[in-house]
């Protein structure tokens, strides 16, 4: 099929062979102008502006058809504005508002002015309620403006019940109020907890009235005489029984007194009964667990083996477990390994009871002491380890002897003595000092059992004493939160440590070389004070990160001293190195209060610790 041109002025169009409607079939041509020759536009802008300017004209021709819109369709989902507007306004005001301390990561660099904002507390004046100060997302909110406000909840329930009594309250900003605007003019704005000063008065006048008026009779005639009636309220507003009666204490009668002195006497004797009972209750015993006393060359089961020697100068931590001990029913309260050779362990518990264990060689228990009637506080060993000294909850200090078990002698001021011990010089193993509850420091003589000397200056409850420079002097802590220092023999204190910062240190262990001591603060550190002329505080020196407080949770060291370690109130056994205070390992000890460790003497690797579970643990 051949192809037709047609010349139309200002535009070539290719056309093909069609009906003469083909123009006016379509809806938005319409059919050529002649150009006007006199315009200054181009021929094709002409027509192009004709074809804007016309309307589309319909042809009557049958074959034309109308126009047809489609409506328009989308698959995407619908967006409610409204929360695009507050997540766009909440984004908005985090970069602008106080930061939320809960959250854990921030997207953008804060301000100085966001990191030192309060976090609660009502906007700030300046903002009020206007259309410009709160942002885009708050103010299209469907229910109102959103504003974060900090209320009491005493002036929530004012302003609740006074919405709900009056119809009006204040909002949280202070500013304006919300409700009824006739009653908050009608009521001077007043909320139901104030009262109006016209109120006031007369209520003062009225309580006047009552307190002057004289104590009005019984009510006589008609309704006043009916208490059910409003009439005799009225009449009888004050309380015949308001006031204060006056109660003068008489002279005892001749059967009061009788029966004064019949119950003085029965509190008395049964007072003089329970001493009685708790006396003879007391019996002093032990039990000896072990196979024999003596072996077959006569040698008690207390003395060293031959083959104990030091295995190795230098210490190393323990990483496990190799054995535990149980046979406390409560929990231990410390752990005394026998001096020099360590072959023993000495335990005190809760229970009342003293237990000594074989560590070298059966690891059973060897000896039960029993002679306290409460939980047992302390011990001590003597320098040879023939006798022992224990404290206790019953306000008696036993001395033992370890082989046997006899108590040589007991010990009492009437106070409850926290920590005993023994002077460590050979020739003075005869002298006990005890910590007591009352203040005091108690020196007795264990050969004549008398007091010889009290050191009496703290102000709480002595909770350890410690032997320094040569013996000659010691160091005693209290529940006052301070350390004094003391000269044998003489009850006057030559050194007092008392600072705003101190806690109570209820433990204190000696560093080997004599030059140190740890004491367990409570607020969850060790600290190190000197031993010499000036007890000084080393500020480089302090051991930290276990949690202590509350408790008192022994503190040594390793027999080279390159290591400190301590139990914590979570049954963790702590180890730091002596030189850079750094944490060297943790152990999970017991299940609750790990409360005693000691390092063995000899065996350089080995620790035995103690807690509130009842077990003491031997790690390696």
């Amino acid at each position: 099929m051949q192809k037709k041109k047609k010349k139309i002025t200002g535009l070539h169009f290719p056309l093909f062979n069609s009906p003469p409607s083909f123009f006016s079939k379509l809806p938005f041509v319409s059919k050529p102008q002649t150009p006007n020759p006199s315009s200054s536009l181009h021929p094709s802008m002409d027509l192009l502006k004709s074809y804007s300017d016309s309307e589309p004209q319909q042809s009557s021709s049958p074959d034309s058809s109308p126009l047809r819109i489609l409506p328009s369709k989308t698959s995407a989902p619908a967006i409610d504005e409204t929360s695009l507007a507050l997540a766009a306004a909440v984004s908005e005001r985090s970069r602008t508002g106080p930061l939320d301390p809960t959250q854990h990561s921030i997207t953008f660099n804060p301000t100085y002015d966001q990191l030192w904002a309060p976090v609660h507390g009502p906007a700030p004046p300046s903002a009020g309620h206007s259309a410009s100060t709160i942002p885009i997302g708050l103010r299209n909110h469907k229910l109102g403006f959103v504003e974060d406000a900090a209320i009491e909840p005493f002036l929530f329930d004012e302003q609740y019940n006074t919405f709900h009594r009056y119809g009006y309250a204040t909002d949280p900003s202070g500013l304006n109020y919300v409700g009824d605007q006739t009653a908050l003019e009608a009521n001077s704005a007043l909320s139901v907890y104030n009262l109006p000063p016209k109120e006031q008065k007369r209520r003062r006048i009225e309580m006047k009235k009552d307190e002057n008026a004289p104590d009005s009779g019984p009510p006589a005639g008609g309704e006043a005489d009916n208490p059910a009636s409003e009439e005799w309220l009225l009449k009888n507003r004050k309380s015949p029984w308001a006031g204060k009666k006056e109660i003068t204490q008489g002279d005892l009668t001749e059967e009061q007194l009788k029966y004064a002195e019949a119950h003085a006497a029965k509190k008395a004797e049964k007072e003089g009964k329970n001493e009685n009972k708790e006396k003879t209750d007391l019996v002093v015993k032990s039990t000896f667990h072990g196979k024999e006393e003596k072996d077959y060359q006569g040698r008690s089961w207390i003395e060293p083996p031959k083959d104990i020697k030091a295995n190795n100068e230098k210490c190393f931590i323990p990483k496990r477990c190799v054995h535990v001990w149980t046979g406390h029913t409560k929990g231990v309260s410390g752990i005394r390994f026998f001096p020099k050779y360590g072959h023993l362990l000495l335990s005190a518990s809760m229970d009342s009871k003293i237990k000594i264990w074989d560590v070298h060689n059966s690891k059973k228990c060897m000896r039960t002491y029993m002679g306290h009637s409460k939980a047992v506080r302390d011990i001590s060993f003597s320098n040879d380890g023939s006798k022992f000294l224990s404290c206790s909850y019953d306000k008696n200090i036993q001395y033992w002897d370890t082989e046997t078990g006899q108590a040589i002698s007991t010990f009492s001021t009437g106070k409850v003595p926290i920590v005993v011990k023994l002077h460590p010089d050979e020739d003075k193993q005869n002298i006990l000092l005890a910590g007591m509850s009352d203040k005091k420091i108690v020196q007795w003589d264990l050969r004549s059992g008398e007091i010889t000397q009290e050191y009496d200056q703290h102000l709480g409850a002595v909770n350890t004493i410690t032997f320094v420079d040569n013996n000659r002097r010691f160091v005693t802590s209290s529940d006052d939160k301070s350390l004094r220092v003391w000269e044998f023999g003489i009850p006057v204190v030559i050194k007092y440590i008392s600072e705003p910062h101190m806690h109570s240190m209820p433990a204190i262990g000696m560093h080997p070389n004599g030059n140190w001591l740890a004491a367990q603060s409570l607020d969850n550190q060790i600290l190190i004070y000197g031993t010499r002329e000036r007890f000084s505080l080393n500020k480089k020196k302090r051991f930290t990160g276990h949690i202590v407080a509350g408790y008192a949770c022994q503190v040594n060291f390793s027999p080279d001293g390159k290591y400190v370690m301590s139990g914590d109130g979570e049954g963790k056994l702590w180890f730091w190195d002596w030189k850079n205070c750094k944490v060297q390992r943790t152990l999970r000890c017991h299940d609750g209060v790990c409360i005693g460790c000691e390092w063995h003497p000899l065996e350089t690797s080995k620790v035995a610790t103690c807690g509130w579970d009842g077990t003491i643990k031997y790690w390696d």
